[in-house]
């Protein structure tokens, strides 16, 4: 049509047509581009409301397992190496902020103490770190420094073959900070340290006794160890400290242990140190599980009754994210709802508590008002029962005293 129109019109005529009509169909692709972004935005909100329907009204951990009904909204596609998408609005998260949370970095670096929530990266900071709606503001405290001996390829954490000394006065300081700080529930973790014979078992278990100490055991007290390459002795170690929570993480499902975790870790490995925490008399042990690594759904279920099977109480799922991209990849973006859906599969196998959302990390609200007070209501029940056996053994004494009086 334009072509018809050039020898009638003037060279200054012909480029306004030729411009007004490129302008015309910019806008056109532009506006029909956007209609369908917002039409495949409608039909996956669509999608999430129709299950979340589904799953207020109980659906079967079967059909959740076989994809029935749910395979069109489990997970969106994660982008490629080069690609530039904007993750799912489910992912993003408000910029940590906020009294409490001003409070506890500042004190941290008045301190010089690590976090794991920064290490790593964590988006949760801002919510742990400031407390409120329900749980107690929390920080994870990164024991035996910032520089691991494994790299894992999920992991943001500084690796090396040989890291600094570990710091002898760092369980007393450490410690020290914590008990002047009026937490009600802490969260020690470490690094890997193979390079040491114990893998630093002893110096977790001495800055637990003296935490223990110093708040007169009022402190609840959750420790996420490594797996101290299986070794017995300490393990022990470590779950005889008094600590509250033993928890020690797997990671992923048994299938992609060598590609997501160091070849040093696995599933076998992993499970043996949470039998043992629980042989030697742990009530509560913990672990959890990174998705949209390239699980499937049923591996899930699986790892779950495993763990069960091994006695672990508190399970947590979060969506893996990537840290740089140097490390692995993004398989995809599970669904809030299909998080929603594991979380009821999993309380329903028997788990004393389940934290389960794409932003969940492994010590997410750890002080949970909800496991705070099992963890109080099994104390107390301790107490009680040393208590009463104290009780008979005196009475046992004084009746037998009585028997031997002439």
């Amino acid at each position: 049509m334009l072509s018809r129109l050039a020898p009638l019109l003037g060279p200054l005529q012909w480029c306004n047509v030729a411009a007004a009509a490129q302008h015309a169909l910019h806008t056109s692709v532009a506006a029909a581009q956007a209609e369908a972004a917002v039409a495949q935005q409608s039909n996956v909100q669509d999608a999430l409301d129709a299950l979340r329907k589904r799953m207020a009204q109980g659906p079967e951990l079967g059909d959740f397992v076989t994809g029935k009904d749910l395979t069109d909204v489990y997970s969106l596609e994660a982008p490629g190496y080069k690609e530039r998408k904007r993750k799912p609005d489910w992912m993003k998260r408000v910029i940590p902020g906020g009294d409490k949370y001003a409070d506890i970095k500042a004190k941290l670096r008045e301190l010089k103490l690590h976090t794991v929530c920064e290490e790593a990266r964590c988006p949760n900071m801002g919510e742990c770190w400031g407390g409120g709606d329900g749980h107690t503001a929390t920080a994870t405290i990164m024991l035996m420094g910032d520089t691991c001996t494994r790299g894992c390829r999920f992991c943001a954490v500084k690796t090396s073959r040989a890291p600094p000394p570990l710091d002898p006065m760092e369980p007393e300081n450490v410690s020290k900070a914590i008990a002047a700080w009026g937490l009600d529930y802490v969260v020690l973790t470490s690094v890997d340290r193979d390079d040491l014979p114990d893998g630093g078992a002893a110096h977790i278990a001495q800055t637990i006794r003296l935490l223990k100490e110093k708040t007169v055991g009022r402190i609840l007290v959750e420790a996420l160890v490594p797996d101290f390459q299986g070794n017995l002795g300490s393990i022990q170690q470590v779950a005889t400290s008094g600590l509250d929570v033993f928890a020690h993480n797997v990671e992923t499902v048994p299938r992609l242990q060598s590609a997501v975790r160091d070849r040093r870790a696995n599933w076998e490995q992993s499970l043996h140190v949470l039998r043992a925490a629980k042989e030697v008399g742990v009530q509560v042990t913990k672990t959890s599980i990174m998705l949209g690594c390239g699980e499937q759904k049923d591996e899930v279920i699986e790892a779950f009754k495993l763990l069960r099977g091994s006695g672990v109480d508190v399970v947590t799922l979060g969506q893996y994210m990537r840290p740089t991209k140097k490390h692995m990849a993004v398989s995809e973006f599970v669904t809030p709802a299909a998080f929603e859906a594991y979380g009821k599969a999993a309380e329903q196998l028997g788990f004393l508590y389940v934290a389960s959302g794409p932003m969940v990390r492994s010590s997410y609200r750890a002080g949970e008002l909800y496991l705070k007070n099992v963890l109080q209501g099994r104390r107390q029940q301790q107490q009680q029962q040393q208590q009463g056996s104290s009780s008979s053994s005196i009475e046992d004494g004084g009746t037998a005293a009585a028997a031997a009086a002439p």
